[in-house]
């Protein structure tokens, strides 16, 4: 069955950061002395240009849906740095107007009336990472920023003109209790952003957290947690529309995260990202990896090399990597999703979801595959019924 062209998302890396957080297990990187901006711009734009070459096909006249520059820190990059990548990008495949272009942003890199300088390089989404809004909570988890920073970061951006804001919060942090979280949803909702992302702090592998792991509510005060932020949110006219995703208007989703969650198509640039795209007769779905290293991937680049690897996904894995996105998403999908995506029929998956459904996991019809409410708590069951058999 022949795949179906999606939307066209670009992911582009920024792996440095001023201090690694003992919770992140992001490709990130402390940084002892001057960035080597231009260098890595170089690099950026010469893996895009490999990237267009080689996967010509699969890619074949679509223009870009959206744009995220991920970290890392992508602001310890100036907007003059983001402009210069932006142009590139642009003059490489089309870049619409309307595309969402997302910058994420610390409190503590972010100086005042510089978000004038990024909208002007052509960013119009930012993701700010407040984290909390406790300043105690904040030093445990290793941050840079304090709350009154946060805000007025919040503040700057949105008089910058970027009312598409997003505030990154995370709950069930060291010691932190019900009316802690609620107070950081309650400060987050005063701020008026269009979008919130709420997530529970999860104790990564490789990570400090991991090897000494701090104390942390326990599954029962999480989930009380997330049960009363959500009621919090819902009842400030915030819409969950994924598992960790709200926003006051249908605009305001976040376009190239839906498009990840949706299965779609994207270009991964940078050292470490990731990319997916399809093409042709299905199934074939390519995945890319750039290497993760940025003085490799750096070196590679200036010897003119390749930037990573890239590996087909099997057939009998395409239904799991479907599920473990789609069913993120509160309304799930169009069942015809599932073909036009991973080019199988849906007799594939008949068998787990004949069992999902058994369990009380989902919520379907003739036209929409979703989780039901058991099933969103349960989702890390629901999407397991999908891997493949041993």
């Amino acid at each position: 069955m022949p795949l179906v062209p999606s939307p066209l998302s670009l992911y582009i890396h920024i792996p440095w950061c001023v201090r690694k957080c003992p919770y992140c297990d992001f490709n990130s990187h402390v940084q002892h002395g001057a960035l080597p901006v231009d260098a890595y711009i170089d690099a950026l734009l010469a893996d895009l240009d490999r990237d267009l070459r080689e996967h010509a096909g699969a890619i074949g006249a679509r223009a870009l849906h959206s744009v995220f520059f991920g970290g890392g820190t992508p602001s310890l990059f100036m907007p003059a740095a983001i402009t210069r990548i932006l142009d590139g990008v642009a003059a490489r495949i089309e870049l619409p107007s309307t595309a969402e272009i997302t910058l994420e942003t610390n409190p503590g890199t972010v100086e005042h009336g510089r978000f004038d300088d990024y909208r002007a390089a052509g960013v119009n989404r930012i993701s700010l990472g407040v984290q909390s809004f406790d300043d105690a909570a904040l030093r445990r988890l290793g941050r840079i920023h304090g709350a009154d920073e946060a805000r007025r970061a919040a503040r700057a951006a949105q008089d910058a003109g970027l009312a598409n804001l997003n505030l990154d919060l995370m709950y069930a942090l060291p010691q932190q209790t019900l009316a802690g979280a609620l107070a950081d949803i309650e400060q987050a909702i005063a701020l008026e952003p269009a979008h919130i992302s709420h997530y529970q702090l999860t104790l990564e592998p490789n990570t400090l957290f991991a090897l000494r792991p701090p104390p942390l509510p326990d599954e029962d005060s999480a989930w009380d947690m997330q049960e009363s932020c959500q009621a919090a949110l819902a009842a400030a006219g915030y819409a969950q529309y994924e598992v960790s995703a709200y926003a006051r208007a249908t605009s305001r989703r976040c376009a190239h995260n839906l498009n990840y969650w949706r299965f779609g198509d994207y270009l991964g640039i940078g050292a470490g990202a990731h990319g997916k795209l399809g093409s042709g007769v299905a199934p074939h779905i390519v995945r890319t990896s750039k290497y993760k290293m940025p003085r490799s991937y750096l070196d590679h680049a200036a010897r003119g090399e390749a930037l990573g690897t890239r590996t087909e996904v099997a057939a009998s894995e395409l239904p799991f990597e479907f599920m473990l996105n789609a069913l993120r998403l509160n309304a799930g999908v169009e069942r015809t999703l599932f073909g036009e995506r991973t080019g199988l029929d849906e007799a594939v998956i008949a068998a787990p979801l004949a069992r999902a459904r058994a369990r009380g996991w989902l919520d379907e019809g003739p036209a929409r595959i979703a989780a039901s409410e058991t099933g969103r708590r349960f989702l890390n069951d629901v999407i397991g019924l999908f891997l493949p058999a041993a």
